[in-house]
């Protein structure tokens, strides 16, 4: 593992294959302060048995930070005491006397707050835990590794409800006279699972761009492949082996994940570097969170034909997620000002769709429809939106039941969610448009799910298993009486004691129990006459017998374990309850996908109707032609902050059989250039993702691609001055436009 210390960048390298385990001991160094932070080499035979242990998990995965368990906590030692206590601000304390084996560490209850701060910080970490119960056994506890966290792996519950967190895999393959260049990408907290190819002139840069588009929070790559110059500055950079990226162990781990003995239903068959790149994402998934990841049940290849294609530079200059300067209003984005979802799911579609607008007309026609009809009706509209209230995130609860991080609270949640979706269904089918009746017939409502949860969980259960109670009564005979015996304790001794004494004719006869001895009856001397032939002896004190009885015994057998035991069945039932819900995992999914389209369809209705937003009218000449438009962002901007209201204009461009059509603006600073432009930029979005637009009227044929070129910016790191990158993006403009491609130039040549 190479890390820096100031920015958190981590490469480090995978190399196990999937159940391989690592001769630790022999192949490990620790590392020690006197010696720079190292270990002598060979004194691992000198630890103690706990860290010999611990040697042997490090040694599995040098590259990670070893969260070691010990009972309530989570330790580490040597070197990643030290990273951990600088980047948490822990006190760095010692194991010995001697102080040569720095430790910290965490509470194992609270562990998560700490994974997602050193995540975001690029780390790789590797979870160590408990195998076996401390009481059961008299050697030392057994541990395992369980896990492996990386940043593109991560079920980062500080994560946005909007916003994906994907783990990447960039693939070179092809041959040396056609070279092909794959993406895989898959969001592991919410099972999006998608991959591309790119072939042809600049192929290799819209392989990187679709990377860096998605935002991958950790990029994979062959062993012994170059680092392309584009992911140089990515965070964190993970070398799989070679092997792992042949067509003989990537395309089957593929078709076993999603359960079908050939891709062609996916679009993948003559897609071999596609499919390569998706299998190692797979792989990596699958070794590093020790689990088949059962949500993760479908793959989409993506043909750039079907979209728009936006590059970085285009997005980041639009503003279109995320504000330009850092620190600077959300308020200024496109998502924005257009995010009035109900739902996580329609949230993170609505952010999906502002990337990769439609350029389909039929699909882009037929939710013109679906959001002309639900505008045009207040109560139906305010029926559907209404519905989605309670729906939680179905897509990442699922997740983390899959990957067995969920506990008994996300169960009920994802049952919650589920009970909400039979009122949606009903809302959803008062509306007749044709895409209205595809979303309503895909929604499952599960309802047989949503029982077997309601009717095993509490309504309010814990958010572990570790103390119990999360199971309902009636669920399990067993745990029905171990809880009985647990809570009415007392009850059942003081009737036992009643009960002997009206059977002897002892009154001073006394049920108790002490840790020595467990349960107990006394007797006093002057009364040991009347002791009963089945009582045995089990003590004698000077004034006083103790007795047991073969029922004394079975009870204190029944209490002393009955708390142990009542987890012992809670887990189990729950493990069973998780089986259920991922047997049913395609089918959330599905629903969880038709919730979303439904909530982002609602989205641009509700948009449409208060604020007064158009229908476009495509058309299959090469024409832009918008009356009285007006800017999105800053006519929202305006509203909020009452500073004014914008001023609706123009906009007129005709490709026709003259060529290209060419507007020059020109006009004193202030003047407003810079808005007419990305104004004329947002018009086209909205109206290829399929919403009406802030305008009088829209008439529009299709266009494949929005460039931008804005402004004097340099690329100081890599030796480039403002008009070098002023040249290169100009040239990458003319080489890769065509007559359908709107090119946006502001300030061009300045600097």
């Amino acid at each position: 593992m190479e890390a820096d210390g100031a920015h958190g960048k981590l490469v480090c390298s995978v190399t196990k294959n999937e159940g391989q385990s690592v001769a630790a001991e022999a192949a490990f160094e620790l590392a020690a302060v006197s010696e720079g932070g190292k270990v002598p080499h060979g004194k691992t035979a000198e630890l103690t048995p706990f860290m010999r242990q611990w040697s042997g998990a490090k040694g599995e995965n040098p590259d990670a930070l070893l969260f070691f368990r010990m009972g309530d906590f989570y330790e580490l030692f040597y070197d990643d005491a030290v990273v951990a206590s600088r980047e948490l601000q822990l006190t760095l304390t010692a194991r010995d006397r001697e102080r040569q084996v720095p430790m910290c560490g965490v509470p194992y209850h609270s562990v998560d707050n700490y994974l997602t701060r050193l995540l975001r910080k690029g780390y790789r970490i590797a979870i160590c835990d408990q195998m076996e119960d401390p009481k059961l056994t008299k050697k030392i506890v057994r541990r395992e590794v369980t896990r492996v966290l990386s940043p593109g792996t991560a079920l980062d519950a500080g994560l946005g409800q909007e916003q994906n967190n994907f783990l990447a895999a960039y693939f070179e393959g092809g041959t040396e006279q056609s070279p092909l260049y794959a993406v895989a990408l898959l969001d592991v907290s919410t099972g999006e699972f998608r991959a591309a190819e790119f072939a042809g002139e600049g192929a290799r840069a819209k392989a990187t761009e679709e990377i860096a588009l998605a935002g991958a929070r950790e990029v994979l790559l062959p062993s012994s492949a170059p680092l392309p110059s584009a992911l140089e500055r990515l965070q964190a950079l993970t070398r799989v082996e070679d092997w792992v990226w042949t067509y003989g162990f990537a395309v089957p781990l593929v078709q076993r994940q999603l359960k079908v003995s050939t891709l062609e239903g996916y679009g993948l068959v003559g897609h071999e570097a596609a499919a390569i790149a998706a299998g190692a994402v797979l792989h990596y998934v699958r070794t590093t969170q020790k689990n088949e990841a059962l949500h993760i049940d479908s793959l989409r290849f993506e043909e750039h034909s079907t979209a728009l294609e936006l590059d970085q530079v285009t997005v980041r200059n639009l503003e279109l997620v995320e504000p330009l300067f850092t620190g600077q209003d959300d308020r200024a984005t496109l998502f924005h000002t257009l995010d009035m979802c109900q739902t996580p799911m329609g949230k993170r579609m609505l952010r999906a769709t502002i990337l990769r607008p439609l350029v389909d007309a039929a699909a882009i026609e037929a939710r013109y429809e679906a959001v002309g009809e639900a505008r045009g009706d207040l109560l139906k509209r305010e029926e559907v939106r209404h519905a989605f209230a309670g729906i939680q995130d179905l897509e990442r609860l699922l997740a983390r039941i899959s990957l067995n991080s969920a506990g008994p609270r996300d169960v009920r949640g994802l049952a919650a969610s589920l009970a909400r979706l039979p009122g949606l269904k009903a809302a959803l089918g008062a509306l007749t448009t044709a895409l209205w009746g595809a979303i309503t017939e895909r929604l499952d409502t599960l309802d047989e799910l949503t029982v077997r949860i309601v009717t095993t969980l509490v309504a309010e259960p814990p958010l572990t298993l570790v103390d119990g109670g999360a199971i309902a009564s009636s669920v399990d005979a067993e745990l029905d009486e171990l809880r009985t015996i647990s809570t009415t304790g007392r009850q059942q001794i003081a009737a036992i004691e009643e009960r002997e004494r009206q059977r002897t004719g002892i009154a001073s006869l006394k049920v108790r129990y002490n840790s020595v001895f467990g349960y107990y009856i006394e007797i006093t001397k002057s009364n040991l006459a009347l002791a009963p032939s089945d009582y045995e002896r089990k003590q004698t004190l000077v004034n006083a017998e103790r007795f047991t009885t073969p029922e004394l015994k079975e009870y204190e057998r029944k209490i002393l374990t009955a708390h142990d035991r009542s987890i012992e069945i809670e887990k189990r039932i729950f493990s069973d309850l998780r089986r259920s819900v991922l047997e049913s995992a395609s089918r959330v999914r599905r629903s969880s996908t038709a919730v979303a389209e439904a909530d982002l369809l609602m989205d641009f209705a509700h948009l449409a109707a208060e604020r007064r937003y158009a229908r476009p009218a495509l058309t299959d000449e090469p024409v832009l032609e918008a009356v009285q438009a007006r800017h999105p962002v800053i006519e929202q901007w305006l509203e909020q902050t009452r500073e004014g209201r914008f001023i609706a204009n123009d906009v007129y461009l005709n490709s026709g059989d003259a060529g290209p059509s060419l507007l020059l603006i020109t006009g004193p600073n202030m003047g407003g250039k810079s808005t007419y432009l990305r104004q004329t930029a947002m018009l086209v979005l909205l109206a290829q993702m399929g919403s009406f637009v802030p305008a009088e009227s829209l008439r529009l044929g299709l266009v494949d691609r929005i460039y931008t070129r804005i402004g004097a910016s340099d690329d100081a790191a890599r030796g480039r001055s403002p008009y070098l990158v002023a040249l290169t993006e100009a040239a990458t403009i003319l080489n890769t436009a065509t007559k359908r491609s709107l090119i946006l130039l502001d300030e061009m040549g300045r600097g």
